[in-house]
């Protein structure tokens, strides 16, 4: 049978724990959604089963997304590095014409295609991936040198930033940013301009929250969520109330009070605190735990790329471990007010479709590394003569 000259020729296996764990955590996730969504549902469409059934389209369509990614030649990234970059840009402008873009609270980060909505910002993260790696790979003996190496990095920042920035989307901004520094760093950028872009892009972060005082308060209730229960402070109020009702081991699967108009963003941002509640401090701990162990396994794909002097995806793998596992900190810094208040979907969690999808995208692409960058078999010991021979 003949492959297009982009599909894997190779028939290496993806590292199979990887696999399974994300396989874990798509369908409990499934599960989730349709637990924390079903009240607000019902109340919405009177089809409790309304947000759950979408969840498993996107579900269905991120597992193919991850399934075929997986098997696409690498090559093909590198080719499609700069087409996808390109793409982002349009598509981020795109959410501002009126009749693409959606807007939603004020805020317009969704394009319309009649029957979904994609979120650019999602797209922009796996590109970004590609770019930032491939930029390192071609600039790498010169990102010590501000005008050759770094200036053309704070034009692209400074670009997303601007379009990120009016939507608002401040969460997807700061991981562009957190993305790209560390990515540089790991290139090889000397130290003093990684702090110099931290120190801009916090800069920036701060006049822009100091600038709205609703912003400011809302990064601030989390030192003290019960001095305004029913202001700044109710979501996280409401999420600490439903980890404190679960317990260690929950009230039970789809038996939690909090999602029925209790807690805000039950079946996105705040998910974790229904599971919290329903599932108690064993379901979050295993959810960490799984967490934890894909982390492990993107980073060791990682080094065995690193190790075979395959940069471009070592780095690729790295920066795909920063938005997988750092936004699942995040979330949970965030539901368990050990951080401030800002959106944070849990990945492959939380209700929506476009995070899914271009990560299980990302994801994908690990797994392809991971084919061809198999751990070492360490041969058996030959058995002595004389147990050959009896």
């Amino acid at each position: 049978m003949h492959r297009p000259s982009w599909w894997l020729a190779e028939e290496g296996r993806a590292d199979t724990m990887l696999w399974w764990i994300l396989i874990t955590l798509i369908g409990f996730g499934l599960v989730m959604v349709y637990s924390a969504s079903a009240p607000i549902a019902q109340h919405e469409t009177g089809n409790p089963l309304f947000f759950a059934g979408r969840q498993a389209i996107y579900a269905t369509l991120g597992l193919g997304v991850l399934y075929y990614f997986s098997r696409i030649d690498l090559a093909f990234w590198e080719r499609m590095t700069l087409p996808l970059m390109g793409l982002s840009l349009v598509a981020l402008m795109a959410v501002f014409l009126p009749v693409l873009g959606v807007s939603v609270n004020g805020s317009h980060r969704w394009i319309n295609f009649l029957v979904v909505r994609l979120q650019p910002s999602e797209l922009l993260k796996f590109a970004l991936l590609l770019f930032i790696s491939r930029y390192v790979v071609r600039k790498g003996q010169v990102l010590g040198k501000f005008w050759e190496g770094i200036w053309p990095i704070f034009v692209v920042l400074t670009v997303l930033g601007v379009l990120l920035l009016l939507q608002p989307d401040f969460g997807s901004y700061a991981m562009v940013v957190a993305i790209t520094g560390i990515l540089l760093f790991l290139g090889g950028l000397p130290l003093r301009y990684v702090a110099m872009a931290g120190l801009f892009a916090g800069g920036v972060l701060s006049l822009l929250a100091v600038s709205a005082p609703y912003r400011l308060a809302r990064l601030t209730a989390f030192q003290n969520p019960w001095a305004s229960p029913y202001g700044t402070g109710f979501q996280l109020v409401q999420s600490l109330i439903a980890f404190g009702r679960g317990g260690i081991f929950g009230v039970g699967l789809g038996n939690g009070i909090m999602k029925y108009f209790y807690l805000p963003e039950s079946y996105t941002d705040f998910i974790l605190a229904v599971i919290g509640e329903e599932l108690g401090m064993v379901g979050v701990w295993s959810l960490a735990m799984l967490y934890a162990a894909a982390s492990w396994r993107i980073f060791r794909i990682g080094q065995r790329a690193a190790a075979a002097g395959d940069s471009f995806y070592a780095l690729f793998c790295y920066g795909s471990l920063i938005w997988f596992g750092g936004e699942a900190v995040l979330s949970m810094g965030v539901n368990l007010g050990a951080l401030p208040t800002k959106g944070f979907a849990l990945p492959l969690i939380s209700y929506g479709g476009s995070a899914l999808v271009f990560l299980c995208a990302t994801l994908g692409v690990v797994l392809a590394v991971s084919r061809r960058y198999p751990p070492a078999r360490h041969p058996a010991p030959a058995r002595s003569t004389e147990a050959r021979h009896g």
